[in-house]
């Protein structure tokens, strides 16, 4: 059986609903194993052991989460030429803009040689104010939809061999 491995960080709760609407979505494929895992929890038999990748973080003044970043950094070079051709794909919570984050994920994964399935999904909190940034979020149906749609579309390419 396969596994789909969803590494997360969240800061005000935005990121972690959209983690957990992709695990929930891939859960809708029962020939495949989902692993939902908070980004300093995930371990590196996680890592290489995983079959396709999503990669969830809020971005941060114009970057992707310190823990997020911090994750990669642990788990880099263990994995390097190991996860070649692994699918992936990416979430980001942004207040306005996520292309940032989605930018070094991308980086990195490039360097992974992992493949991209589908282009970032950025959600848009359009938080401006110190308040409302460091409130917590609560994401509008529709965005998690879309969010359970991509995990699903990554659990059955996954289980169906397409990716």
């Amino acid at each position: 059986m396969k596994t789909l491995l969803i590494v997360y960080h969240s800061h005000t709760g935005g990121t972690r609903q959209m983690a957990m609407a992709a695990a929930d979505g891939a859960l809708a494929e029962r020939n495949l194993r989902v692993e939902l895992r908070h980004a300093p929890e995930a371990g590196s038999h996680d890592v290489l052991t995983a079959d396709g990748f999503l990669f969830a973080c809020p971005e941060n003044l114009g970057s992707m989460a310190g823990l997020m970043k911090d994750f990669f950094d642990r788990h880099y070079y263990s994995a390097l030429d190991q996860l070649n051709g692994r699918p992936y794909a990416s979430l980001i919570c942004a207040g306005s803009d996520g292309h940032g984050a989605a930018r070094q994920i991308e980086r990195i994964a490039t360097g992974w040689r992992l493949k991209a399935i589908a282009e970032p999904l950025i959600v848009l909190t359009h938080a401006q104010t110190p308040e409302t940034i460091l409130a917590p979020k609560h994401l509008h149906a529709d965005d998690l939809e879309r969010c359970s749609h991509l995990g699903e579309t990554m659990a059955t390419g996954l289980a169906l061999g397409i990716f």
